[in-house]
């Protein structure tokens, strides 16, 4: 009831307030100070609500169970890189030549090259035809030798690379003249496993529990990831890696949403040290596919590592806010104990038994509350506006890097190096500008650094301004800094706002939020690839500059989420993202029932706050005295 009246008194103060702002210019300071001191007042009194929050400090806030489940979901980050992006090694440049071996039989003891010289056509420049070759013929070796062969046909017998010493996907199934694979679908069987997986595990995760969620994407990674290794043509390892990009993402989305077991800036850590993981997996991979000398033997020595992973059935705990808000109190309260015991601290029962007061009812949500509800709908839309410009100029860097014809390993390694102090700057800026201004600032430079490198001589604009090829050949270095810059930026925009967005969205579609937006980022990925291949060169600077800018214009109306607590239910709102139709509503059934003991109320408060008591006092009594003169007539 307490709790329920200085509520009311802190409504009625903000009924005053406006009032005073109709006065005059003379009591401008003392409002801007009494808005202050409300806006305090209603968040530490949502801290006070937030009742995990205080369980986890009797739990310990980072002890060594933490550490524990940190280092769990930490490791399989590094597997899912290698799974992700293993296609970047799989299809490098071949050179392929008929296989001829018929005329073996007429000379067995002729070497490779004079092989070469007798069955293969040569181009006007003296270089051996790839895709064509002499059609066998039922003479003598000298025969050949001296009168030579003259009919060409296709290769008959498949194809042989003698200058290739790795085995990949283009000598393991030919795929050369004619067979090649297509980029742009493989690109899409790619996003396309991203999209289905973001929606397919953002549900489960939140329907069924972050727990099952991590064991079904483990278990994805196994089929998929270690199974590949196995294919026997290149569409089953088009369909396998549809799945394990399923099986990736939804490992991301599930393993962020059991950081909820941590509270404040040490959920925050544990996000950017997960994605520093994931950075240190490229930079592995990398180091595997340059020694190793067959694919399948990569896919082998990066997937038999996710065996152990079976043992998380036993290991892996579930997230105690999900639990709470899906009304499971005993196996919340059972491995909020066990936590406890980890850390060699007590939780008291009195804690415990108020996970959940008595009459309050299972929290049930949607997929619809992301259109119904009116604060989670403008949320999630600036969101995906962000996400989207993430995903297009992620991916136009990306682009931008492969057409310089850069080595690949250079291009995977050196970003992979920066990522990792990108990911760890964010500690400091999220310290120093918060989350909203940390994900302005990344951003900015992240899409300005795709700007430049589309607008440079070698970029889209500068081939269709017919710049000097000699001068972007110069320019080259610096277009290769200018797009590593940016990938740097844009990693640390990631990290920012994965944080952002798991503080956003509530406990019960958290899951299924970070599901759609991971959506929409593969949607913003696959368009930027439509757009490229539109080869107008126009169109990508364009897609770049419009995505970022509406991304910025809009993000500035996001709330700020540092040093809040986090929303569990649609209900569980911080008063600071209530709209102000729900402000002038709540304010309106209470200014009418206030007394002078709840004004007294009031002044204590905030006598406990340390902030500007007079003026609190001054707003509080007067408001009493408005009522009891009220009563009285």
């Amino acid at each position: 009831m307490a709790k329920e009246n200085n509520f009311k008194v802190e409504f009625k103060s903000q009924h005053h307030l406006r009032s005073f702002h109709q006065h005059g210019a003379a009591e401008s300071p003392r409002s801007c100070s009494l808005d202050m001191l409300l806006r305090r007042l209603r968040a530490i009194e949502a801290k006070q609500d937030d009742k995990f929050a205080t369980i986890m400090d009797a739990v310990g806030e980072f002890g060594t169970f933490q550490w524990r489940l940190v280092a769990l979901t930490f490791i399989p980050n590094i597997l899912s890189t290698f799974f992700l992006f293993a296609d970047i090694f799989m299809f490098t440049p071949q050179k392929p030549y008929c296989n001829t071996s018929w005329i073996l039989a007429v000379g067995p003891n002729l070497t490779e090259s004079e092989r070469l010289n007798l069955t293969l056509p040569r181009a006007p420049n003296g270089s051996f035809l790839t895709c064509l070759m002499y059609l066998p013929v039922d003479w003598i070796l000298d025969s050949i030798i001296h009168f030579g062969l003259n009919r060409r046909d296709s290769c008959q017998d498949g194809w042989i690379y003698p200058e290739v010493k790795k085995r990949s996907l283009i000598n393991e199934f030919d795929l050369v003249c004619g067979k090649e694979p297509n980029p742009e679908i493989m690109q899409n069987m790619y996003l396309a496993g991203l999209l289905t997986g973001s929606f397919l595990f953002g549900f489960i995760t939140d329907k069924l529990g972050r727990h099952p969620s991590i064991l079904l994407s483990l278990l994805g990674l196994i089929i998929f990831g270690f199974g590949t290794a196995f294919v026997n043509s290149f569409h089953q390892y088009l369909f396998f890696r549809f799945g394990v990009s399923q099986a990736a993402v939804g490992y991301a989305i599930s393993s962020a949403s059991l950081s909820e077991w941590l509270v404040g800036m040490h959920q925050a850590h544990a996000i950017i040290l997960g994605h520093c993981f994931f950075a240190m997996g490229i930079m592995f991979l990398t180091g595997l596919a340059y020694s190793l000398p067959h694919w399948r033997l990569l896919f082998l020595v990066s997937g038999a590592p996710v065996f152990p992973f079976i043992s998380y059935i036993w290991i892996l705990p579930e997230s105690p806010r999900w639990l709470m808000m899906k009304g499971k109190l005993k196996e919340a309260k059972q491995v909020l104990c066990y936590a406890a015991g980890v850390n060699k601290k007590t939780v008291p029962s009195s804690l415990l038994d108020k996970l959940q007061l008595p009459g309050e009812k299972v929290t049930t949500a949607s997929i619809l509350d992301f259109y119904s509800n009116r604060h989670l709908r403008k949320v999630t839309l600036v969101m995906c506006s962000m996400w989207f410009a993430i995903g297009c100029n992620c991916y136009m860097l990306s682009l931008r890097m492969k057409e310089l014809g850069v080595n690949i390993h250079f291009t995977q390694v050196i970003p992979g190096m920066m990522e990792v102090p990108a990911r760890l700057c964010c500690i400091f800026l999220l310290e120093q500008l918060k989350r909203k201004r940390s994900l302005i600032l990344t951003f900015f430079q992240g899409a300005l650094m795709c700007f430049l490198s589309l607008l440079l001589p070698s970029g889209e604009v500068g081939r269709a301004l017919r710049w000097p090829h000699c001068l972007a050949t110069e320019l080259k270095s610096l277009l290769v800094l200018i797009i590593v810059l940016g990938e740097f930026s844009l990693a640390a925009t990631v990290t920012v706002f994965y944080i952002y967005t798991s503080e956003l969205l509530p406990t019960v579609l958290r899951a299924t939020g970070l599901g759609l937006l991971s959506l929409v980022w593969a949607a913003g990925g696959i368009l930027s690839l439509i757009v490229v291949n539109q080869n107008i060169a126009i169109l990508p600077v364009f897609l770049c500059c419009i995505s970022a800018f509406v991304a910025l214009f809009f993000c500035v109306k996001l709330p700020e989420t540092q040093d809040q607590p986090i929303p569990d239910s649609l209900k569980h709102l911080p008063p600071e993202r209530r709209t102000l139709s729900e402000d002038m509503s709540s304010e309106d059934m209470l200014c009418d029932d206030v007394t002078e003991e709840v004004a007294k109320n009031t002044i204590f408060n905030a006598t406990m706050t340390n902030v500007d008591q007079d003026s609190l006092s001054n707003l509080s009594l007067q408001s009493g005295e408005e009522e009891i003169d009220k009563q009285e007539d």
